[in-house]
């Protein structure tokens, strides 16, 4: 078994470009995005607490 030649150059460059882009649209898109659903999602759930007559969606 002889061993493997080395990777080349561009393909060292795609894989950290590729990789880049995808922590960038991770972080930099989604993460924000997920945590302002969850900021709503909290405050609608607050705000209908505090409504007269309010029922649980699911009871414990």
């Amino acid at each position: 078994m002889k061993p493997k030649p080395p990777v080349p150059l561009w393909r060292w460059l795609i894989w950290c470009t590729i990789l880049v882009a995808a922590l960038f649209v991770f972080y930099v898109v989604f993460t924000p995005f997920w945590m302002a659903t969850r900021a709503l999602a909290w405050l609608a759930d607050f705000r209908a607490r505090r409504r007269p007559g309010y029922r649980p969606p699911v009871r414990t």
